[in-house]
């Protein structure tokens, strides 16, 4: 990498590359323990667990008053009252990991007084860094990075997440990912939130949406997006999304298309709208018909806004109680 980054920004691509070591050992490894769940759980709660010891260790030898909030230990680490506070995700994309499929990251960002300020994605199977310090522009390696220039929603790839536990409500996301997929050249479904939203501000995908997220997930990648060219925000388009659980990305036209067609999703949607997808999912529920089916499916999706009708803010990393459970790994 280049030498005149952020001394901040070194020592975190330091911390990724300490992780992104410990997984790639461990990813020769993870054959030999696929015998049961219980193992396959214990084998990736240990290589979290020492990829991101191995983090936080880089990061407080670095800076000793810093404070912590990591998805493994949460805020146990590092100083309890600081303005500068790394949110840390060792391993995104665990069940990816544990079956051998190579999309999976380590993610590093800081907030200073709430904002993200530094980040880095580290794809350990690639050997890619992306990176970014505010106000500094978004890198891949050592090139400059720019969100995709495609202002057409039916041009686009776009990646998303799906839900998958128990209480994630299963039939609202599939009524989304219909309308985004009957309204998109395709959609991906890669499996890590952090690194989809690097590929958004690399435009190696030109937008990107999931919910039930954590600030972890997303704290790196929203400003790779931003210092990219790019807009994040929650279904809504507010920008300060960070703890919302709700997450839109893509360039500026392309993020206000995609906020027009998921803004009825949101968990901050009108009364107005949550009752018409409320009525959308009773009817498709109620159709028992084939053809009412073949009728529902065929019904033509609501045109994309030709005009983006929100500016980008500051994103904030906002509070986030430690006592909150960490995500589940599969």
């Amino acid at each position: 990498m280049s030498s005149n980054l952020h001394p901040m920004l070194n020592v975190a691509i330091k911390a990724a590359r300490a992780a992104g070591a410990i997984i790639n050992r461990a990813a020769l490894d993870v054959e030999s323990v696929r015998i049961s769940v219980k193992q396959t759980n214990d084998f990736v709660t240990e290589i979290d667990q020492a990829a991101e010891a191995a983090i936080i260790e880089t990061l407080l030898t670095a800076y000793p008053g810093h404070g912590i909030l990591a998805e493994e230990s949460g805020s146990e680490h590092g100083a309890k009252d600081s303005d500068f506070v790394w949110i840390i995700d060792p391993l995104d994309g665990t069940t990816n990991f544990i079956h051998g499929f190579p999309v999976y990251c380590v993610s590093i960002a800081l907030a200073v007084k709430g904002k993200v300020e530094q980040a880095v994605v580290y794809d350990p199977t690639r050997n890619d860094i992306f990176c970014a310090t505010k106000g500094r522009g978004a890198y891949m390696n050592d090139r400059r990075i720019r969100v995709a220039k495609r202002t057409r929603l039916q041009e686009c790839l776009i990646s998303t997440g799906f839900p998958y536990r128990p209480g994630d409500k299963l039939k609202t996301y599939l009524n989304m990912l219909g309308e985004v997929m009957s309204q998109c050249a395709g959609v991906r479904r890669p499996g890590a939130a952090a690194l989809d939203l690097a590929y958004v501000a690399a435009g190696f995908s030109d937008g990107f949406f999931e919910s039930n997220l954590k600030p972890w997930d997303v704290a790196a990648g929203s400003l790779l997006v931003t210092e990219a060219g790019g807009l994040i925000g929650n279904f809504t388009g507010e920008a300060d999304f960070m703890d919302h659980g709700e997450c839109v990305a893509g360039n500026p036209r392309i993020y206000g298309q995609l906020v027009t067609t998921l803004g009825k999703y949101s968990k901050f949607a009108g009364a107005g709208d949550k009752a018409a997808v409320r009525k959308a999912l009773k009817d498709t529920s109620d159709a028992q018909e084939p053809e009412e089916s073949a009728e529902d499916a065929a019904a033509p999706a609501p045109a994309p806004a030709e005009k983006p009708t929100l500016k980008a803010k500051r994103i904030k990393a906002g509070d986030h109680p430690a006592n909150k459970a960490p995500d589940a790994p599969f």
